[in-house]
């Protein structure tokens, strides 16, 4: 931790409306300090398609070195349509900092709120509460910047690595068991993969397998990422915890956002072993960028996560409860009948803020 006991979180606003999504999370942060006994200290550094745009470089140096020093990162939406590398990939300093910081296991919830309509009839009285563990820094995403065009053809290769899966496969298996002290009743873990088709998923499955006799009070099994979809979309209250490759996971992830509201309502870390950034689903939507119509939630939920982390790094049993608060307070607001534009309703960003901050 910081000097004077003071957490210290960087903080990349992004681009588009990361920056807007980003001060009523921190504002609730603050809101919280006090009454759950902790103290922030906030250093903002730039990174982005605007960063890239004006010097050339998603991140300065000076970005990473805080990064690396910091408790936790708090991550805006980065990444803007019309500012591209040479090989015309968007700018995304989010899957730099995954290479960068070893953060190979990607959580994404998917928690439907009270009061928030799913797509998929039922869901409202069996309830949605998951969680898609992507694997982060490999898989296919491995060949980023890699892949081999020729006039004829183009070829991009997936990696995976015994050491990473053991290590994500590890941290899946203590999150499933967490949920399952938590109350998460008949809950368990699902490997994700295509092992019936490609060699490099059934070693990604037998890593798996291996891993699961260590953990004996886990219910663990297997699906096809294609069944996986399919089922997801008729009786998602089925799943718990699920784990996967980097590629499937960043679908997987998508679609289960679609089943609690959308990308606005689903928050996301990416951990590894000593570092974590928190950010939310979200892209940088451009098309709505300063008009205050932004849906902060996931990034208010994205900075709850990353209390639940802190505390599990560090010991603070306040910093746990806060996390909790925060997300009770969430429900509570959508409960209570807020609509942000996204749902159809007239609710902006401020209006968000302001309900969870008086929820708190």
């Amino acid at each position: 931790m910081s000097a004077n006991d003071a957490l210290h979180i960087a903080v990349l606003g992004g681009d588009g409306i990361g920056p807007e999504v980003m001060a009523p999370a921190l504002e609730v942060l603050r809101k919280i300090e006090a009454s759950a006994g902790l103290k922030f200290r906030f250093t903002e550094a730039p990174a982005g398609a605007g960063h890239y745009k004006e010097t050339g470089k998603s991140m300065p140096e000076s970005t990473i070195r805080l990064c690396e020093e910091a408790d936790a990162i708090l991550l805006g939406a980065c990444g803007l349509p019309s500012v591209r590398y040479p090989d015309n990939t968007e700018i995304a300093p989010q899957i730099e900092l995954r290479v960068i910081f070893d953060l190979y296991a990607g959580v994404r919830p998917a928690r439907l709120i009270p009061g928030v309509k799913s797509t998929i009839v039922g869901a409202d009285q069996k309830g949605i509460d998951l969680v898609v563990i992507r694997e982060s820094t490999e898989g296919l995403f491995a060949s980023m910047g890699k892949g081999v065009v020729t006039d004829d053809e183009a070829r991009e290769t997936m990696v995976i690595t015994r050491r990473t899966s053991e290590r994500l496969f590890e941290f899946s298996f203590r999150l499933a068991e967490r949920r399952k002290a938590r109350g998460k009743v008949g809950g368990g873990l699902t490997c994700v993969d295509k092992a019936n088709v490609f060699k490099a998923f059934a070693f990604f499955r037998s890593i798996f397998d291996e891993t699961a006799k260590r953990h004996p009070d886990v219910s663990a099994d297997h699906l096809y990422i294609d069944a996986t979809a399919a089922a997801l979309v008729k009786r998602p209250w089925d799943f718990d915890v699920m784990v996967t490759e980097n590629m499937f996971g960043d679908i997987l992830s998508d679609l289960t956002a679609g089943l609690i509201g959308g990308m606005g309502m689903a928050p996301s870390a990416d951990i590894g072993d000593r570092y974590a950034v928190f950010q939310p689903c979200h892209g940088t939507a451009p098309d709505i960028m300063g008009q205050g119509r932004a849906n902060p939630t996931a990034m208010i939920l994205s900075a709850a996560m990353m209390l639940d982390w802190l505390a599990d790094k560090h010991g603070l049993e306040g910093a746990a409860e806060a996390g909790e608060r925060i997300e009770r307070a969430v429900d509570k607001v959508y409960a209570g009948g807020i609509k942000p534009f996204e749902f159809g309703g007239s609710n902006g960003t401020a209006d968000v803020a302001k309900a969870v901050l008086a929820a708190l």
